[in-house]
């Protein structure tokens, strides 16, 4: 491994069961049951360990109707990672799937942009349709890290580490950003929810819930020029991406995979 090259995971936590029309603006002919996973991300190399996102808990689980199959934190230790021990959290955005268990990781220094706070804490929040995919105690969470000088605010793109970058695309939240990550493979792009699911940037089709489709569209463009080619591309929810990555060891299975190693084809 040479000193900008990284290993990565995708860690699945949890499901949740759903129309797939659910998943489209306009719906989808197709009315099937279907699911979408939930994944935190770890990056492992020369610079230490990054976390991508953070989950949630089994009480935000209960309070959204989600189903919890393993907890963030038993997905880190698998791989042999203290959440504890962990220095960097980057932060894509701050729905309530993806900056929950904000405890785990108390020594952690968070990567977020500036607009995303900004739109978290300003009046989009007294808007109620803006407002659902928050958690007020996430939200007050983050503020709290703010104010013990956790956090390191970015303004578009910025590189963490030799490797490592943060690339501002906005859409499905006014401040998302993706990471772009370079593997042995080639540079890996973990879009979080920049695309949920294979089908969003394949059909070019956009998910629900947005705070605005062009940028969501946008984004779609600028992730392609930012990975190698489509097979480097992650999206943020969608469950192939367990069927397509080999398993990170033994007992992983359908759980924590491998994203610097080829999927298959």
């Amino acid at each position: 491994m040479t000193d900008d090259s990284h290993e990565v995971f995708a860690v699945c936590y949890a499901s949740h069961s759903r129309k797939r029309s659910e998943n489209y603006i306009f719906g989808d002919p197709h009315d099937e049951l279907t699911s979408i996973s939930y994944y935190v991300w770890v990056i492992k190399g020369p610079h230490g360990v990054f976390v991508v996102d953070t989950g949630f808990d089994e009480v935000a689980a209960k309070e959204r109707g989600r189903k919890l199959l393993h907890p963030v934190g038993e997905g880190l230790k698998a791989l042999g990672i203290e959440p504890d021990s962990v220095e960097n959290v980057i932060a894509t955005h701050m729905h309530w799937d993806h900056a929950g268990n904000y405890d785990l990781f108390p020594k952690a220094r968070y990567h977020l942009q500036d607009t995303e706070m900004a739109y978290a804490t300003g009046r989009c929040m007294c808007h109620p349709m803006l407002r659902i995919p928050f958690s007020e105690r996430d939200v007050h969470a983050i503020v709290s890290k703010v104010f013990a000088y956790r956090c390191e605010f970015h303004d578009g793109a910025e590189e963490l580490a030799s490797g490592i970058s943060v690339h501002k695309i906005g859409g499905h939240s006014k401040g998302l950003q993706c990471v772009r990550v370079k593997t042995k493979r080639g540079t890996v792009v973990l879009t979080s929810d920049c695309i949920h699911l294979y089908s969003h940037i394949d059909e070019g089709s956009v998910f629900p819930i947005t705070y605005s489709v062009g940028d969501t569209l946008e984004g779609y463009k600028t992730i392609q020029k930012l990975a190698s080619s489509r097979q480097h591309i992650v999206p943020g929810h969608d469950p192939e991406v367990l069927k397509l990555y080999p398993a990170a060891g033994p007992g992983l299975e359908n759980w924590i995979v491998r994203l610097d190693v080829a999927p298959k084809t």
